[in-house]
Protein backbone atom coordinates (compact mmCIF):
# COMPACT_ATOMS: atom_id res chain seq x y z
CA UNK A 1 0.00 0.00 0.00
CA UNK A 2 1.03 3.60 -0.57
CA UNK A 3 0.71 5.96 2.38
CA UNK A 4 1.34 9.70 2.62
CA UNK A 5 1.92 10.73 6.22
CA UNK A 6 0.87 14.08 7.62
CA UNK A 7 3.54 16.30 9.15
CA UNK A 8 2.53 15.71 12.77
CA UNK A 9 2.62 11.93 12.21
CA UNK A 10 6.18 12.24 10.89
CA UNK A 11 7.19 14.34 13.90
CA UNK A 12 5.60 11.87 16.33
CA UNK A 13 7.39 8.99 14.57
CA UNK A 14 10.76 10.75 14.72
CA UNK A 15 10.33 11.62 18.38
CA UNK A 16 8.83 8.29 19.45
CA UNK A 17 5.82 10.20 20.77
CA UNK A 18 3.25 8.06 22.56
CA UNK A 19 0.48 9.92 20.71
CA UNK A 20 1.36 7.81 17.67
CA UNK A 21 -1.01 4.85 17.77
CA UNK A 22 0.54 1.37 17.70
CA UNK A 23 -1.41 0.43 14.56
CA UNK A 24 0.02 3.50 12.81
CA UNK A 25 3.55 2.51 13.86
CA UNK A 26 2.90 -0.93 12.38
CA UNK A 27 1.73 0.60 9.08
CA UNK A 28 4.76 2.88 8.89
CA UNK A 29 7.33 0.20 9.72
CA UNK A 30 5.80 -2.56 7.59
CA UNK A 31 8.26 -3.11 4.72
CA UNK A 32 5.38 -4.06 2.43
CA UNK A 33 4.09 -0.45 2.60
CA UNK A 34 5.50 2.51 0.71
CA UNK A 35 5.66 5.52 3.02
CA UNK A 36 5.76 8.96 1.42
CA UNK A 37 6.61 12.33 2.94
CA UNK A 38 5.40 15.41 1.10
CA UNK A 39 7.89 18.13 0.32
CA UNK A 40 5.27 20.37 1.92
CA UNK A 41 5.87 18.62 5.27
CA UNK A 42 9.61 19.21 5.05
CA UNK A 43 8.98 22.85 4.16
CA UNK A 44 6.54 23.23 7.08
CA UNK A 45 8.96 21.63 9.55
CA UNK A 46 11.85 23.79 8.39
CA UNK A 47 9.82 26.97 8.74
CA UNK A 48 8.59 26.00 12.21
CA UNK A 49 12.12 25.11 13.34
CA UNK A 50 13.47 28.43 12.04
CA UNK A 51 10.84 30.50 13.91
CA UNK A 52 11.13 28.49 17.11
CA UNK A 53 7.71 26.75 16.95
CA UNK A 54 9.25 23.29 16.59
CA UNK A 55 12.31 21.55 17.91
CA UNK A 56 13.35 18.04 16.99
CA UNK A 57 15.75 15.66 18.65
CA UNK A 58 17.62 15.46 15.33
CA UNK A 59 18.97 18.13 12.99
CA UNK A 60 17.68 18.70 9.48
CA UNK A 61 20.74 16.98 8.03
CA UNK A 62 20.09 14.03 10.35
CA UNK A 63 16.46 14.06 9.22
CA UNK A 64 17.53 13.29 5.67
CA UNK A 65 19.45 10.24 6.89
CA UNK A 66 16.54 9.24 9.17
CA UNK A 67 14.11 9.31 6.25
CA UNK A 68 16.48 7.29 4.10
CA UNK A 69 17.20 4.74 6.85
CA UNK A 70 13.46 4.22 7.32
CA UNK A 71 12.85 3.89 3.55
CA UNK A 72 10.59 6.95 3.47
CA UNK A 73 10.20 8.44 0.02
CA UNK A 74 9.95 12.16 -0.66
CA UNK A 75 6.91 13.06 -2.74
CA UNK A 76 7.83 16.00 -4.90
CA UNK A 77 5.18 18.45 -6.00
CA UNK A 78 3.97 18.16 -9.56
CA UNK A 79 2.00 20.65 -11.60
CA UNK A 80 -1.05 18.37 -11.40
CA UNK A 81 -0.93 18.64 -7.58
CA UNK A 82 -1.27 22.42 -7.91
CA UNK A 83 -4.23 22.02 -10.25
CA UNK A 84 -6.02 19.84 -7.71
CA UNK A 85 -5.05 22.20 -4.88
CA UNK A 86 -6.57 25.10 -6.79
CA UNK A 87 -9.95 23.33 -6.86
CA UNK A 88 -10.01 22.02 -3.29
CA UNK A 89 -12.79 23.37 -1.11
CA UNK A 90 -11.60 25.39 1.86
CA UNK A 91 -12.59 22.98 4.62
CA UNK A 92 -9.02 23.32 5.81
CA UNK A 93 -7.01 26.57 5.82
CA UNK A 94 -3.52 25.13 6.47
CA UNK A 95 -1.62 25.41 3.16
CA UNK A 96 0.71 22.51 3.96
CA UNK A 97 -2.16 20.16 4.77
CA UNK A 98 -4.03 21.27 1.67
CA UNK A 99 -1.03 20.31 -0.47
CA UNK A 100 -0.82 16.91 1.25
CA UNK A 101 -4.51 16.38 0.47
CA UNK A 102 -4.03 17.40 -3.17
CA UNK A 103 -1.05 15.10 -3.56
CA UNK A 104 -2.88 12.15 -2.00
CA UNK A 105 -5.87 12.72 -4.30
CA UNK A 106 -3.73 12.81 -7.42
CA UNK A 107 -1.48 9.90 -6.49
CA UNK A 108 -4.32 7.84 -4.95
CA UNK A 109 -2.38 7.46 -1.69
CA UNK A 110 -3.84 6.81 1.74
CA UNK A 111 -3.21 9.66 4.20
CA UNK A 112 -2.14 8.88 7.74
CA UNK A 113 -3.25 11.74 9.97
CA UNK A 114 -4.98 12.53 13.24
CA UNK A 115 -6.48 15.72 11.80
CA UNK A 116 -10.26 15.27 11.63
CA UNK A 117 -10.61 18.01 9.00
CA UNK A 118 -9.11 15.64 6.43
CA UNK A 119 -12.38 13.66 6.62
CA UNK A 120 -14.11 16.56 4.89
CA UNK A 121 -12.21 15.78 1.67
CA UNK A 122 -12.61 12.97 -0.79
CA UNK A 123 -9.38 11.19 0.21
CA UNK A 124 -8.54 7.79 1.65
CA UNK A 125 -7.54 7.88 5.32
CA UNK A 126 -5.85 5.29 7.49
Amino acid sequence: MNYLIDTHILIWFIEGNEKLAKQVQVLITNPANNIYISQASLWEMTIKISIGKLSLSISLSELELFLSDNQFQILETKFRHYEILQDLPFHHQDPFDRMIIAQAKEEDYIIITNDNRFKLYDVKLA
